[in-house]
């Protein structure tokens, strides 16, 4: 049933970019789960990805960190030994240089951007803080600057706040994935940064693939 889905999102997203294609799309795909050719990794990451869903049959869930607390502009997870919080920011269009093609954007700072790609964002990822034990994981900018409009929680049918964003223990006890879904107009991204040994090793981001 998730193949399902998720293949459905994706034929939404594919008829999508080709009635709006005039404009480039810049962004890139080289730091696709189809990149990760570490196999315990792209293992995990096959666990809870929709970039890896074709490899996850047959595959357990890993464990995950529960949420603690979240807001418009933030969301926390907590236990006894990692802590993660992702915090958002206004985004000030005269803090950056914008590229445009016609009415759509299509670079900020130079850069492609994910995020309702072809629109200037409201917000931005200002932080990604994260504690393993007692030691502080530096997150580097490079890793979520340009990442934009994240949303950490939607509405049930019901009207209950719930969220696809999650933090994951691998089984090798050395590593865990701080992973974020942002759904948007214009072909969704996920990224997911990946913690090993108390350092960041590097993100993985894929997009394009739901509505």
């Amino acid at each position: 049933m998730r193949i399902i889905i998720i293949l459905s999102f994706f034929l939404i997203a594919i008829n999508s970019f080709a009635q709006d294609a005039d404009y480039n799309d810049f962004r890139r795909k080289n730091e696709g789960f189809m990149h990760i050719y570490d196999k315990s990794i792209r293992s995990d990451l096959s666990c809870f990805t929709i970039a890896g869903i074709e490899e996850s049959m047959g595959k357990g869930k890993l464990k995950e960190i529960p949420v603690k607390e979240y807001g418009n502009d933030f969301i926390t997870f907590d236990s006894n030994d990692i802590r993660v919080t992702i915090k958002a920011g206004p985004f000030f269009v005269t803090k950056h240089k914008l590229t445009k093609e016609g009415d759509h954007l299509v670079k900020i700072d130079n850069r492609p951007f994910y995020g309702n790609y072809g629109k200037t964002p409201a917000t931005s990822i200002a932080k990604v803080f994260v504690l393993a034990g007692k030691d502080t994981v530096d997150i580097p900018e490079t890793a979520y600057r340009d990442l934009y409009n994240p949303g950490f929680t939607y509405p049930d049918a019901n009207g209950i706040r719930r969220t696809k964003d999650a933090v994951y223990l691998s089984p090798d006890k050395h590593t865990f994935y701080i992973y974020m879904l942002n759904k948007d107009d214009n072909g969704s991204y996920e990224v997911t940064w990946i913690i090993q040994d108390k350092k960041f090793l590097k993100r993985v981001l894929d997009w394009g693939f739901t509505k």
